[in-house]
């Protein structure tokens, strides 16, 4: 199994692919959130009972609601979720992180985020997992994968350590 940072390097080589394709950036998808929308995460609750607490500073208190949150936030294009909930052992942060920034905003602005399915989840009390597959699309060509994601628990925060995509 190949190692996942949310899929970041796969999407950056296919952004670079359908570059062509892609004419101009998206709006920002957060002026289209209210109260009463419905999560990006796929829960079935409307984002402000559901991950916007989380986006808001609230602690996730499990790794499956980090999880759905970092979803939503990719969705979203909150780029700063992303990057203040990933475990600093995590590559993707320790490298520049100015570049890292960029590359995740092209990747929300350039990327549909057609749903989540939770495939399993493993609680623990300081790491867990959770297997899901996320239903994306770039330049209209289906781009969804399956991930086993690695959460580690730290000062009372979940924060998102590793992935790994599991086979078709």
């Amino acid at each position: 199994m190949a190692t996942s940072y949310f899929n970041l390097e796969l999407f950056l080589s296919l952004t670079k692919k359908s570059q062509r394709a892609v004419d101009k950036i998206k709006p920002s998808r957060m002026q289209n959130q209210n109260r009463y929308s419905p999560c990006p995460c796929d829960s079935k609750s409307p984002y402000d009972k559901c991950c916007r607490p989380y986006h808001q500073g609230l602690p996730a208190p499990t790794a499956l609601a980090l999880m759905r949150s970092r979803y939503c936030a990719y969705a979203l294009g909150l780029v700063d979720y992303i990057i203040k909930t990933t475990h600093g052992q995590n590559p993707a942060a320790q490298g520049d992180h100015s570049a890292w920034r960029n590359d995740l905003l092209r990747f929300c602005e350039q990327t549909d985020f057609d749903g989540l399915k939770i495939l399993q989840f493993e609680e623990g009390k300081s790491q867990s997992s959770v297997a899901f597959t996320a239903y994306l699309r770039q330049a209209g060509g289906d781009s969804r994968f399956s991930e086993k994601s690695l959460f580690r628990k730290e000062g009372g925060q979940w924060l998102y350590l590793s992935g790994e995509f599991l086979d078709k």
